[in-house]
């Protein structure tokens, strides 16, 4: 394959990084944080105290390469990460034609479900779970059926805002030991801590949504290298601020679990624990504000994953007809055209209908088991397939990756195959 590099005398002009172009990175960040992620930190912090604060801190950092390498292929080579995927082989396609329609199915009920339970204990003389659910999804297929990038990313951007003030403000609330908490910067491993930390640092944050971050860097008019300096600080930004909110998250587990051996219920319902261990310490408002925090989150997963991995399936089906873009100038037109195509529009159906049938079920056990297995290998696939496409001649060689780059998606290639494999030997078999 030949070296696809520029012209030398044809330099990117590159744009200034300014706060306002901040926007692409929030939304997928705020996707990629979901009421399970909570679950997982505020157990770490419950069983170790502020001892795996660091972890949480290099997980930031992890993210942050991960997402970085997603936006920069898509901007340097005018392909999509589909496209670029396709180049590999035509495994590719099978394995991410299997996967998205079964993770599809499982999570549509999944994030209904999540978004469901803290509606149920606002409102206890409202709908059971099961109509709170079915209600979320139509909210959200309504939302993202019939509005563009634009107004996703603002209405994300309000929830996110709220997400974030919630926690900080409930992580304050119960005065945290700040000695304590830099003590946790120091990297120290505790007894059975190892997994705890693998996933602190692979697993908050890290799902199939961050390789749509490119579909949404398109989709905000970001269509050449010359807006790489504004991809980097978008990204950082977003992943710094997700830190921050894991922290928070991690704190108050450490404070109020751990001190006092609280324990929650496993799953998203640990949350509605936490909300009545808040009502109990702190009274009903602070307990109902971190309610409201935690629908946030939940829903802002739901909408960005009806949004962002709609994109990815559409991009899926133009390549497998043939019909996928490839060069920068085509990709903006591309990026707005998809949210109105019949391929997003289907998945998103996908997304909200059949899943429904699951939340009348308790336990779909054969789904829940495939779809384990299948999710575990996304997150290396993702890293591992991006260190193949941005060190070959797929990448023009000035934005072929450094040796920083290619370290950190080493480490995570690396990580998220030990949590694969942890998660599968964990499934009932």
């Amino acid at each position: 394959m030949a070296d696809r590099t520029e012209p030398a005398s044809a330099p990117p002009v590159m744009r200034k990084a300014k706060w306002r172009h901040v926007g692409p990175g929030i939304v997928v960040a705020a996707t990629g944080v979901g009421a399970g992620d909570l679950v997982a930190t505020l157990l770490a912090g419950s069983k170790f105290g502020y001892t795996l604060l660091w972890a949480a801190v290099i997980g930031c950092v992890v993210k942050i390469a991960l997402a970085e390498a997603v936006g920069r292929w898509h901007l340097a080579t005018g392909r999509t990460l589909f496209e670029g995927w396709r180049t590999l082989g035509a495994w590719t396609s099978v394995y991410f034609a299997v996967y998205v329609v079964i993770w599809g199915f499982v999570y549509g009920a999944t994030a209904m479900s999540s978004s469901a339970l803290p509606l149920v204990a606002l409102f206890p003389d409202g709908p059971e779970l099961k109509v709170w659910g079915i209600l979320t999804g139509l909210v959200g297929l309504v939302f993202v059926w019939f509005n563009r990038y634009a107004v996703f990313e603002k209405v994300m951007t309000v929830l996110v805002g709220v997400m974030f003030v919630v926690v900080v403000y409930v992580a304050i609330r119960v005065s945290p030991n700040i000695g304590d908490a830099f003590a946790g910067l120091w990297p120290t491993l505790p007894d059975d801590s190892l997994l705890y930390t693998l996933g602190l640092i692979g697993g908050v944050g890290g799902t199939i949504t961050m390789a749509a971050y490119g579909y949404w860097v398109n989709a905000k008019g970001w269509t050449d290298i010359g807006w790489l300096k504004v991809m980097r600080l978008d990204n950082r930004v977003a992943y710094l601020t997700t830190g921050i909110f894991v922290v928070a998250m991690l704190l108050v587990g450490a404070e109020l679990l751990h001190a006092t051996q609280l324990t929650l219920e496993s799953g998203d319902k640990g949350l509605v624990d936490l909300g009545d261990i808040l009502e109990e310490r702190y009274g009903a408002a602070t307990a109902n504000l971190f309610l409201v925090g935690f629908f946030a989150t939940s829903f802002t997963s739901l909408i960005g994953v009806w949004h962002g991995v709609s994109l990815l399936f559409a991009d899926f089906v133009e390549n497998v007809r043939g019909a996928g873009g490839g060069d920068g100038s085509a990709r903006e037109v591309a990026a707005g055209s998809r949210e109105r195509s019949l391929p997003f529009r289907a998945y998103l159906l996908w997304l909200t209908f059949p899943p429904m049938t699951l939340l009348w079920l308790d336990q779909p056990f054969a789904i829940v088991i495939t779809y384990g297995v299948l999710g575990a290998f996304f997150m290396p696939f993702l890293a591992l397939t991006l260190l193949w496409l941005l060190n070959t001649d797929r990448t023009p060689q000035q934005w072929r990756n450094g040796l920083l780059s290619n370290a950190l998606l080493t480490v995570s290639g690396m990580l998220f195959i030990v949590l694969c494999v942890q998660q599968i030997r964990d499934l009932p078999w």
